[in-house]
């Protein structure tokens, strides 16, 4: 066994998994598993550059996660950073502040890379089931992955629940003006998908990260974040469909009273569900599996 620690920045969130992993047995065990959303990519679309209080919430943020890996003794790290802090001008700030505190280098990964750890973590207790198309639909991108035993072909694409909600501003509710506008983006990003990953071909789809996730919570009628509901759940398209209708069409107010929607994700979940959605419509899919499992495992599989 090795125990090792895994740690994703993404636009939206930072997470981290502290796990036992057995590599002769294809085994691992989560000690720890934890998210904090810091909105690293606060205003990167617009300025090019990381803004100094999303530096100082993913800082603060990594300051717990030190405390975290000291105490349960971790033998090896890897910080993954992904999407805000590869288009950022001034990503050598949150390179050095990473290092200070956790003593090593976040790696700003390419969406290739990005979109490899996503479709090991999801599909490692999948194996067996087909070819999967899996689709991580992050803050500032979304990456696409064909492949059965392995990656056949991917694609990351700038597009994505933080990204599209910064550059729409869609109101309280969101007008049809707006939605169309948002789908006129997620379009476009799945047209440029397209030219690398077979979409439309028949598969599972298989869908990650917490705008896929907080969709199943909302369909599962959850009282609470429940990750072991939510983890192989299997959601209609007719579901997705209506859930995204009624996230774009409440009100603030009305989102916080979701008792699954995280605090941080109230303003994005509209954006983020939209892209679920012109997904399924694109790739015909009729359900999509939600995993849990997703880069943050792949990247712990990298380590052991």
């Amino acid at each position: 066994m090795t125990r090792v620690a895994a740690i994703d920045c993404g636009t939206n969130s930072i997470r981290l998994l502290v796990a036992d992993a057995d590599p002769a047995t294809g085994e691992i065990t989560d000690l720890d598993r934890r998210m904090t959303i810091v909105r690293l990519g606060q205003g990167v679309d617009r300025t090019g550059r990381l803004a100094p209080e999303a530096l100082e919430r993913t800082f603060a943020a990594c300051r717990e996660f030190a405390e975290v890996i000291k105490e349960l003794g971790v033998e090896r790290v890897r910080f993954v950073a992904t999407s805000a802090s590869r288009d950022a001008e001034n990503r050598d700030d949150f390179v050095r502040g990473v290092l200070d505190i956790l003593g090593v280098e976040p790696e700003v990964i390419s969406g290739d890379q990005e979109a490899a750890f996503s479709f090991t973590g999801a599909t490692k207790e999948l194996r067996g089931d087909g070819e999967y198309l899996v689709v991580d639909i992050g803050g500032g991108s979304t990456e696409f992955v064909v492949g059965s035993e392995r990656v056949e072909a991917a694609r990351s694409v700038d597009v994505g629940c933080v990204r599209m909600t910064e550059r729409h501003h869609p109101g309280d509710p969101a007008t049809p003006e707006q939605i169309a506008a948002i789908r006129a983006d997620i379009e476009a990003a799945l047209d440029l998908a397209e030219q690398s990953v077979p979409l439309r071909e028949p598969r599972t789809l298989v869908g990650l990260a917490g705008s896929v996730t907080t969709v199943a919570g909302i369909a599962l009628g959850l009282k609470g974040y429940d990750s072991a509901a939510i983890h192989h759940a299997r959601l209609s398209y007719e579901e997705v469909a209506e859930i995204t209708g009624r996230l774009l069409a409440a009100t603030h107010e009305e989102r916080t009273r979701i008792p699954v929607l995280h605090p941080g994700r109230v303003d994005v979940i509209g954006a983020g569900a939209l892209v679920l959605l012109a997904v399924m419509e694109r790739t015909g899919a009729r359900e999509v599996v939600v995993s849990e499992h997703d880069i943050l495992d792949g990247i712990a599989w990298s380590v052991a």
